[in-house]
């Protein structure tokens, strides 16, 4: 492990830091809503967070920093573990103060993303996190939006008062399972990483409920149309009981309430408004899409998330334990996982539907609900003037916007092929499986191998850029790569809405 040198200026750490940052991807913005207000910088409405993605999806609207790469963990996946020769930095609070006061000002950013190694132990990093936040909120009067990763091990008093901070904080799992961490970062504690999850959940509920407001899941309001969710279980009312395996599983006497740091003078500030999310690295270890897609829907249920992160493994390290350095990241089946938490958190599927012991992972060639579909030929052709809106939900091609949109519309008369183009209906993969009044758009054979041929053979060209991209690395803010391309209207409508 390289020493830090304390010459280097604050554009060299910013060069080391930000580049260090590059391979957490659960910086996405959405979900706090705070207007700006007088003698402050920034607001976190739709106008002040910009969100710019890369092709792989990540959001590249926020300056997204380690506070330091130094870490006293060795964790075989990491570059910056403790055990890698190289160049190491640290922030102080104050130059990263600087940086997100002048980038603001400059129009550089809109807001931070904040995450670190850890530098001597978890207590200690996560008091230099607490303390910048303090500075940017109270003495430089900065509004706008923060994410910030919580540390495991550190005080729950540090983590809580640094909620009252953030608008987004995260704890990064890594992995999904206890074998694959005990395999490839041997130093973490399970049971650490799950306590401050736990513990921020119970600080948002309690927030909630101290403003008067439903204590309930996170999710549960986006999917109000559906009778049978996977949140229509309630994790503060009904104890889960799932494998020792699982990471998602709260460990054995698992005491994570809310400290008595909640009753002070920050009480009446918003606890992490913008909830929080957690990552898992894909491809590391050998866990099957099932595995990965349960503990997803397992943190939602029990945890009460608002996102779950997938990043496909990056090979960085030499290590027995660990892929061939030449493994190619597998960025279609990360696809794939995306697609599929779309699918649980909006579209009302069960992990158990999508997948099962006997096919545990996807077809990579296909996105998730069309290999659903596929595998439930009986279930289909289905009648677009009669189906309710979760049959129409789990047809290819109509997302939650367009069957809306159907059940409103057929109120006023039968629906034709033509209106549901009107509607944005994605007619390239849901005439396979559609009637209207009673008659398909073509003469199809309804058969498993015939619309497979089909939709792969559409679907190709669009596998084939997610597999090969022409660089891993992260856009940077002045980078456009010289993209050339006329870009519809409609495929920006899909792209944000996640229809599928």
């Amino acid at each position: 492990m390289t020493l830090t040198s304390h010459k280097l200026t604050i554009n060299e750490k910013l060069h080391i830091l930000a580049d260090a940052a590059k391979y957490d991807v659960a910086c996405t913005s959405s979900g706090s809503n705070r207007r700006g207000k007088k003698g402050s910088l920034g607001n976190t409405v739709a106008s002040g967070i910009c969100h710019s993605f890369a092709s792989d999806g990540r959001c590249i609207s926020l300056l997204k920093i380690l506070l330091s790469n130094e870490c006293i963990f060795d964790c075989k996946y990491c570059l910056n573990r403790c055990s890698n020769d190289r160049p190491r930095a640290t922030f102080t609070p104050e130059e990263i103060c600087t940086l997100v006061i002048e980038f603001y000002r400059r129009n550089y950013i809109e807001g931070l993303f904040l995450s670190s190694g850890v530098v001597k132990s978890p207590a200690y990093t996560m008091e230099l996190m607490y303390q910048t936040l303090y500075l940017l909120r109270n003495h430089y009067h900065f509004n706008g939006y923060i994410h910030a990763k919580a540390i495991p091990g550190a005080p729950e008093d540090l983590i809580t008062q640094t909620g009252f901070l953030a608008d987004r904080m995260s704890v990064n799992l890594e992995l999904p399972t206890y074998d694959g961490l005990r395999t490839l970062a041997p130093n973490k504690k399970p049971e650490n990483l799950v306590k401050p999850i736990r513990l921020i959940q119970n600080g948002i509920s309690r927030h909630r409920l101290a403003i008067g407001k439903d204590p309930r899941m996170e999710r549960s309001e986006s999917s109000r149309f559906l009778s049978n969710t996977i949140f229509q279980t309630n994790p503060y009312l009904e104890a889960q009981h799932e494998p020792e395996n699982h990471l998602s599983v709260p460990p054995k006497n698992d005491s994570s309430v809310v400290p008595s740091s909640f009753v002070s003078s920050e009480s009446n500030s918003a606890f992490v408004p913008a909830g929080q999310s957690t990552q898992m690295i894909i491809g590391a270890t050998g866990e099957s899409d099932l595995e990965l897609l349960t503990v997803t829907q397992r943190l939602y249920q029990q945890y009460d998330l608002k996102r779950v992160f997938f990043s496909a493994y990056v090979p960085l390290n030499e290590d027995s334990a660990l892929p061939s350095p030449d493994t190619a990241p597998p960025l279609l089946r990360e696809h794939r996982l995306y697609q599929a938490d779309w699918l649980l958190r909006f579209y009302g599927f069960h992990a158990e539907e999508l997948l099962s012991r006997d096919r545990p992972n996807f077809n990579v060639l296909l996105d998730p609900k069309c290999d659903w579909a596929l595998r439930h030929l009986e279930l289909f052709p289905v009648e677009i003037n009669r189906a309710s809106y979760e049959e129409l939900l789990r047809v290819p091609g109509i997302g939650t916007k367009s069957a809306l949109r159907i059940v409103r519309a057929r109120a006023h008369g039968n629906l034709t092929f033509q209106d549901l183009k009107k509607i944005r209906v994605v007619l390239k993969r849901a005439q396979y499986f559609i009637t209207c009044a009673g008659k398909m758009l073509h003469r199809f054979p309804i058969e498993e191998d015939y619309i497979t041929r089909q939709l792969t053979y559409e679907s190709s060209d669009k596998n084939w850029e997610i597999s090969h991209p022409e660089t891993y690395r992260q856009l940077s803010l002045f980078d456009d790569f010289h993209i050339q391309g006329d870009v519809t209207v409609e495929d920006t409508s899909k792209v944000l809405s996640g229809q599928l």
